[in-house]
């Protein structure tokens, strides 16, 4: 039987993992100011380059909580959708839930093949397509849930919120 909430270590690393991926889609201008400096052969700081490492280290990070939320996710299980939602889009949040996972994995390992290898190709990708495509998922995914919450007036926030305790 399917648990009724996400648990407690499953809550704690989504809001957590929330918090370091907008950080990092919000402030990057200090990987950006390190990548224009490389692009142009000029004279690295060592601020810039510290300021270059704060976006690394979290994106590291964010690849490693993915990797123990989704062994948490394989161990303890997820809520089932709600009956409310219809089928279709019960499949496209599927979807976009798988779509932000493999996001969660190959954005660090496109930064890393960026910044640690000086792979243009990856760097590219990494900002120019992940990027935008990860704005997208996260504004499905918020919606989504703005949707449940305020539409079908379902449980689906609580159960990432402070969980459900009873079936609905």
């Amino acid at each position: 039987m399917a648990p009724l909430s996400y648990s407690v270590p499953q809550r704690i690393l989504h809001w957590g993992m929330a918090l370091l991926i907008f950080f990092n889609l919000i402030f990057s201008d200090g990987i950006e100011h390190w990548h224009r400096l490389v692009r142009r052969g000029e004279t690295i700081t060592p601020d810039d380059v510290a300021s270059a490492n704060i976006h690394a280290y979290v994106g590291i990070a964010i690849l490693a909580l993915a990797v123990v939320r989704l062994a948490l996710r394989f161990v303890q299980g997820v809520p089932q959708a709600p009956a409310e939602e219809p089928a279709i889009l019960s499949m496209i949040a599927k979807l976009t839930h798988g779509l932000l996972y493999l996001l969660l994995i190959l954005m660090p390992l496109t930064g890393i093949g960026a910044y640690y290898f000086g792979n243009g190709t990856a760097g590219d990708i990494h900002a120019d397509v992940l990027k935008v495509v990860l704005w997208l998922l996260l504004a499905l995914h918020i919606a989504g849930a703005l949707v449940h919450q305020f539409y079908w007036k379902t449980y689906v926030l609580a159960r990432m919120t402070h969980g459900v305790r009873k079936r609905a």
